[in-house]
């Protein structure tokens, strides 16, 4: 007897463009070992969903559930944050810790390694923004916080989480030794927050830079003779970039751009923060209270502090604003992210031997229900 089966009444794969019709997906010990016509389903648990895709991963949420990763590394926070991301589809999150003084992202690092130690469902590993990045883009991070990257930087991230970790820093902050000597430790480097030219960020890529963080937002911006870290992300083939596609962030006419420049190469991420799943919650941001207001949050003095944003929403978006297809957008929101950590042979597909990880929908690509190595939700 299988452990579960999942009822489609349409299934986007995660491959082919057009959905295949009503099709079961046969769910053992984590794994997905059929995809077969519902009549010759094995006697199982059923849950049934007008569309199911591969499970959403999002590499950048800093906060969900009225709680922020910064405030409190630990495993109730993570727990709070998975519970959050869920209710907008994702099924695997990098909780992701904004810089903070000194080696405090030892906190969310150790945090994150115990979660992955005892499979906590649906935390697939950690990015740390920060805190090695330029003063000149510093957004909403703290600015007193930013720093140089050090040895001993070096020697606490090249040890690992015990899973996929995600740094964001500013290449031109560092060299393409100490790139290479990250990526070569398993870390996915990506540039965010800088000012690194087009030279810097293709001589970084050289040294194993993967990506960039939140494309358009906080970085070196497309100029005639100037192309900058935007115009290195669209030409160097070997760099992805996530994007937030909450119609605050990036203008529409922006998305359809990179989607076009980047295809196979752009995904989706939230950046969300603390009201995610709690849209009246508020918090803070060193020292700056950040308020919610018709979708925007942002500060005082009128900051952008992350987005208001699942991945349902995003994925929607990214059809109505970014002109993609709803297949295009589901794989800019499970099967391009994977590639990005590597672990395409694992997640972002729906065939059998593939981790049983699968985002439920209405027929209007709402999220009704997640599906996490096998454990529904």
């Amino acid at each position: 007897m299988a452990d579960l089966v999942v009822l489609a009444g349409a299934l986007h794969d995660g491959v082919a463009e057009a959905p295949r019709a009503e099709r079961a997906m046969v769910i053992e010990a984590g794994r997905i070992v059929d995809v077969t016509d519902p009549a010759r389903a094995p006697a199982a648990p059923v849950r049934r969903a007008a569309v199911v895709a591969p499970g959403l991963i999002d590499l950048q949420i800093n906060g969900g559930g009225g709680v922020m990763f910064n405030d409190a590394p630990d495993r109730d926070t993570l727990r709070l944050m998975a519970r959050a991301a869920r209710a907008g589809g994702t099924a695997h999150l990098l909780p992701t810790f904004i810089t903070a003084p000194g080696m405090g992202y030892r906190a969310a690092m150790e945090a994150v390694r115990a979660a992955l130690a005892e499979a906590e469902p649906g935390i697939l590993g950690l990015h740390l923004e920060g805190p090695f990045l330029s003063p000149a883009r510093s957004g909403i991070h703290p600015a007193a916080a930013i720093r140089p990257l050090a040895e001993a930087d070096l020697d606490a991230l090249c040890a690992g989480i015990g899973g996929p970790l995600l740094l964001t820093l500013a290449p031109e902050e560092i060299t393409p030794e100490v790139i290479a000597r990250l990526a070569g430790a398993g870390i996915a480097v990506f540039a965010g927050h800088s000012e690194a030219d087009h030279a810097t960020v293709i001589a970084a890529a050289g040294a194993g830079l993967r990506g960039g963080t939140h494309l358009f937002n906080a970085m070196s911006q497309v100029a005639g003779r100037a192309p900058g870290m935007v115009g290195a992300l669209f030409d160097d083939e070997r760099l992805f970039a996530g994007i937030i596609a909450d119609d605050i962030h990036v203008h529409p006419a922006n998305l359809r751009l990179a989607r076009r420049a980047m295809a196979g190469r752009l995904f989706l991420v939230t950046d969300a923060m603390a009201t995610l799943d709690a849209p009246e919650a508020r918090f803070v941001v060193d020292g700056k209270e950040i308020r919610q207001k018709d979708g925007r949050l942002a500060d005082a003095e009128g900051c952008l502090a992350g987005a208001h944003l699942a991945m349902d929403e995003a994925v929607r978006n990214m059809i109505r604003l970014g002109g993609a297809s709803p297949a295009e957008a589901l794989r800019m929101a499970s099967g391009v992210p994977a590639r990005a950590l590597r672990l395409e042979a694992e997640l972002g597909r729906i065939a059998p031997g593939m981790r049983a990880s699968l985002t439920l929908f209405d027929a209007d690509l709402r999220a009704a229900g997640v599906v996490v190595d096998g454990r529904p939700f």
